[in-house]
């Protein structure tokens, strides 16, 4: 029994007694046994009991007939994953239906070739070091790669390298397990980005809680100063000197209370009266007071949707946003710039809603804030909405005017984005739930989807989780997706083939959605281009990312806004 897999004596045992006892007269399995080398085979086992005159079993016939090649055959062919052997010059000698269906090549197709085009060239470095460990009797595992298909589109795969040795123990080639893992990456992305989210909320939340506790403390002991205070001022009239110093601790205090009330906002425990109030009308009538504040070095552009964008909340914390976001662009912009603010409506859809549990699918009034200031750095947006964060010297910023605007967003039922580009500009894309109350009537919209009817789209973007679901909204409604994760590689796939329509982001690492539209343009002269971005157009026009009359989505957009402007942007079929 020494030379059975462990796994298997249990079973073998109670087979072996059902003979003794004459209950089993014979029987054949397959088995598995270990070799004195250590390694795993299987065996067609038969074995039948030899018994005496008597009846009674006297020794056990047993023939084992190794099959391991057969078994190990059968599994190949059976797997799901995608399973590969070579000889150690990349000659293809397996292919099973696994790698079929995962690479698009047929085992005719397959063995007997290299299919070097399976392996980008930005990957094949990752084989260099490989050739050593297998020689050391290394597997290789786990290795998340890319692999590329029939189609030319890129696949994540996982994948396990193990060397393969004839009878005499040389290595004579490899053995390749992959699996396709790129709905999994794009799970785990997504599941990325909500945890940074959730979390990001819940610190937020928790801060407000802290906050709105000790503001609401705070503001009893603020009263007793402010009316002993006055109470003093009154007994003491006739002496400037102390009125002086009174004046001056009013004052103090006040300030404090003006910084409580910011607190309680932030954590969501001041009062608020909130009525159905047009956004429209309060940015109109907000504009000079702005202007002002601003100052004539930052040119402020207002730009407000035809009909009612009507919300339910509180004139005053709107207005008190409004002055918030206003003085924080124009500190962003010492040297001038461009103020953008706009109204729209836009509607959220359920992707948006998975990335932003805190925001139900629906209709939204959308108010949004831009500047082409100095921007946010990645390391400091995480926390730009926590109260008492500052980037400011000290002295000139009390860190709680995002804190407050995330507040009142809050306290009315929406959500803050913020889009920002170091030495760009920064968008605030504010989103309140449309009243129900609201006369606005919604444009009619055809029943029919718009649908392509298999034209080839060049999606550029270099957020991954971005690029997947806009890619699976198109592909799924009869387009055609080719995908770029930079303009370089988008340039490469323009050269060589056909491109019915660019969809490419405006601000990319290293190379920007307008320059990739002029240099494929060059290659495909007069090729459509729809420009993607979560800047609004007062901020790209200035900084000369996109122009005013070019074809703009801006993010976030739901799927039947982007089939809109796809159609838009194609030419008449």
């Amino acid at each position: 029994m020494a030379f059975m897999h462990p796994d298997e004596r249990e079973l073998a045992t109670a087979n072996r007694d059902g003979l003794a006892n004459g209950v089993i007269e014979s029987w054949r399995v397959e088995r598995r046994f270990v070799r004195s080398d250590g390694r795993v085979v299987w065996g067609d086992v038969s074995t039948q009991a030899i018994r005496g005159p008597d009846g009674v079993a006297r020794y056990w016939q047993t023939v084992i007939i190794d099959i391991t090649g057969r078994e190990q055959a059968a599994i190949v062919r059976s797997s799901a994953d995608a399973i590969v052997g070579r000889t150690l010059n990349g000659t293809i000698t397996s292919w099973n239906a696994g790698a079929e269906a995962l690479y698009g090549y047929s085992a005719d197709e397959a063995i007997g070739n290299e299919l070097e085009a399976l392996i980008p060239e930005d990957r094949r470095a990752e084989l260099d070091g490989f050739a050593a460990r297998l020689a050391k009797g290394e597997r290789i595992e786990p290795l998340e790669t890319q692999r590329m298909v029939r189609d030319g589109s890129m696949i994540d795969v996982s994948m396990t390298v193990s060397p393969i040795r004839d009878e005499n123990g040389a290595l004579v080639g490899t053995s390749t397990v992959a699996r396709d893992i790129t709905a999994l990456k794009q799970v785990r992305a997504e599941r990325d980005v909500l945890t940074e989210r959730m979390q990001q909320s819940q610190r937020l939340e928790s801060l407000g809680e802290l906050a709105g506790g000790v503001a609401h403390d705070f503001n009893n002991l603020l009263a007793v100063i402010l009316n002993y205070t006055s109470f003093v001022a009154e007994q003491t009239r006739d002496n400037e000197d102390v009125q002086a110093d009174l004046e001056q601790i009013k004052t103090a205090a006040k300030r404090a209370a003006d910084l409580t009330r910011q607190l309680l906002i932030f954590g969501r425990r001041e009062t608020v009266r909130p009525e159905i109030i047009d956004l429209n009308s309060i940015v109109v009538d907000m504009h000079a007071l702005l202007s002002r504040s601003i100052g004539e070095h930052v040119v402020l552009a207002v730009h407000t949707a035809l009909e009612p964008m009507l919300v339910n909340a509180d004139r005053g914390q709107i207005e008190q946003v409004l002055v918030s976001l206003a003085l924080n662009a124009r500190d962003a912009m010492p040297d001038g710039g461009t103020l953008t603010i706009e109204t729209s409506v836009t509607d959220l859809d359920d992707d948006y809603s998975r990335l932003h549990p805190e925001v139900a699918p629906g209709r939204f009034v959308e108010l949004s804030v831009s500047d082409t200031g100095v921007g946010i750095s990645a390391e400091v947006r995480p926390h730009i909405f926590e109260p008492f964060f500052t980037t400011k010297p000290t002295g000139e910023g009390t860190g709680l005017g995002l804190a407050t605007v995330y507040g009142i967003v809050s306290e009315a039922g929406g959500s803050v984005s913020v889009y920002s580009e170091v030495g760009t500009g920064t968008t605030f894309r504010l989103f309140f739930p449309a009243s129900d109350r609201t006369a606005v009537v919604p444009a009619p919209v055809s029943a029919a989807t718009p649908t392509g009817t298999g034209q080839t789209i060049l999606v550029v973007e270099d957020e991954p989780a971005m690029m997947e679901v806009t890619a699976r909204m198109l592909a799924r409604n009869g387009y055609d997706v080719v995908r770029a994760p930079t303009g370089a590689e988008a340039l490469e796939i323009a050269a060589e083939r056909h491109i019915d329509l660019l969809l490419t982001d405006s601000v990319m690492p290293r190379m920007s959605g307008r320059e990739l539209a002029e240099r494929i343009q060059d290659v495909q002269p007069g090729l459509p281009v729809l420009f993607m971005s979560g800047y609004s157009q007062g901020v790209l026009g200035p900084q000369r990312i996109v122009d005013d009359n070019v074809a703009l989505i801006q993010k976030p957009f739901n799927e039947r806004a982007l089939l809109e402007y796809v159609r838009r942007s194609l030419p008449p079929s």
